[in-house]
């Protein structure tokens, strides 16, 4: 990996943050993990590349959802959520879009079924468009997060029994 690469890198990471005004990102790929933090003082960064270990297959699952903050759901329906075997994880750490585009129709409804391989809705990261489809076909039964609301690796999207 060159330094060029890094810094690049680095510099997306740092970008995010302050689109989002973010207090602190954590990304890991290639066996790396990088985090940026805003110092609360004077708003600069902190950058901390970090070698990150190998998981075990204990660790291989998505991890617990943060503590809550203003627009997460209350601490009891997030850690019920987190548990329920219908959770939908997010994949990576981004935006959420309910929507294709604003004033249109949500692409599913709770209590809509949906099918295996169904667009769910759209995460931005990194200013593209990602389609988070359903990982089983089933019933949408709980809507775990808001449109425009930023979300974590790991953390509760939604519910589908």
């Amino acid at each position: 990996m060159s330094g060029g690469w890094m810094k690049s890198r680095l510099q997306v990471l740092a970008q995010i943050l302050e689109e989002k005004n973010l207090q602190e990102i954590e990304v890991s790929f290639w066996g790396l993990r990088f985090r940026v933090v805003r110092e609360r003082e004077s708003g600069g960064r902190i950058v901390m590349p970090m070698a990150a270990p190998s998981p075990s297959p204990a660790e291989s699952a998505p991890p617990s959802p943060s503590p809550a903050t203003a627009s997460s759901p209350p601490p009891s329906e997030s850690s019920d959520a987190s548990s329920h075997p219908g959770m939908v994880p997010s994949p990576m750490v981004g935006v959420v879009y309910l929507a294709p585009e604003p004033n249109a129709k949500p692409f599913v409804s709770v209590g809509e079924q949906v099918k295996e391989g169904q667009t769910l809705l759209i995460i931005e990261a990194m200013k593209t468009m990602n389609m988070i489809s359903a990982p089983r076909s089933g019933t949408f039964s709980r809507l775990l997060v808001e449109n425009g609301q930023a979300v974590e690796y790991g953390e509760p999207l939604l519910i589908i029994e």
